[in-house]
């Protein structure tokens, strides 16, 4: 699969979101897309998707099964989730025993009987990520798929990306938590000034020398600023408060 010279912007008088980007993927390739917030990182795996049109440029040799599971999971929808997954499979045309095997990887059994609009945002997330993964996909993209979900399922997650890409489907993933930097073979390629470039070993090894930060703020904004700094790439650890 080649993203070949591919230029987006999202109305004909707005600035461009990427500017003759190349990229090219290979089957069994693992894809980690990485940069500052708002650099068009969901924009560039949306059209690697195709869900966008490039306005310039093209990608070709795209797999023909693609899965797509965005950050936020459209969860206002008049479905429980197993009828939701159910009209997945038939659009798809693959048989419902796929949706029992995903439900139970994903830790999501219990959520089935469930509506959609009353799931939790991880909830959603696993929905989400189940109906990307019910047919098998080639093309696997994911937007910050380990964002609100439990333990358990983050630990299952960088197996099942594994498996795909073990059997040839390419797998493009957001992933600012950096959660798949452990899985062998990933590749991690950055958007900045409208471009994507590869990270050298070098340059990820150059990443890899952190500093510890400590911060002490009001339990009241420590998930709102703890969000904040992991879309910025840190790694956040938020301690519960000792017992004076």
């Amino acid at each position: 699969m080649r993203i070949a010279s591919l230029s987006f912007r999202y109305g004909r008088r707005d600035p461009w979101v990427l500017s003759d980007a190349d990229l090219v993927l290979d089957p069994g390739d693992v894809v980690e897309i990485t940069g500052p917030n708002g650099t068009g990182k969901s924009t560039l795996l949306r059209l690697v998707a195709g869900l966008l049109r490039p306005v310039r440029g093209r990608v070709e040799d795209r797999p023909e099964v693609v899965g797509y599971a965005p950050e936020r999971f459209p969860a206002d929808q008049p479905f429980t989730v197993a009828a939701y997954l159910r009209h997945m499979a038939a659009v798809r045309r693959v048989s419902t025993e796929s949706i029992g095997r995903w439900s139970e990887r994903l830790g999501m059994d219990h959520l089935l009987g469930q509506r959609l609009p009353d799931l939790s945002k991880g909830s959603a997330h696993k929905v989400g990520l189940a109906q990307a993964l019910l047919a098998e996909p080639g093309l696997l993209v994911l937007d910050e798929p380990f964002a609100g979900l439990d333990a358990a399922t983050r630990a299952e997650l960088p197996r099942i990306i594994g498996e795909v890409g073990a059997r040839g489907g390419i797998v493009v993933v957001s992933d600012h938590q950096g959660d798949l930097r452990g899985l062998p073979g990933l590749r991690r390629c950055e958007v900045r000034d409208r471009a994507v470039r590869e990270l050298e070993p070098a340059e990820e090894a150059g990443e890899t020398a952190m500093t510890v930060l400590e911060v002490e703020v009001a339990a009241s904004r420590a998930a709102e600023l703890a969000e904040r700094l992991r879309a910025e790439g840190c790694g956040v650890r938020v301690a519960r408060e000792a017992a004076r």
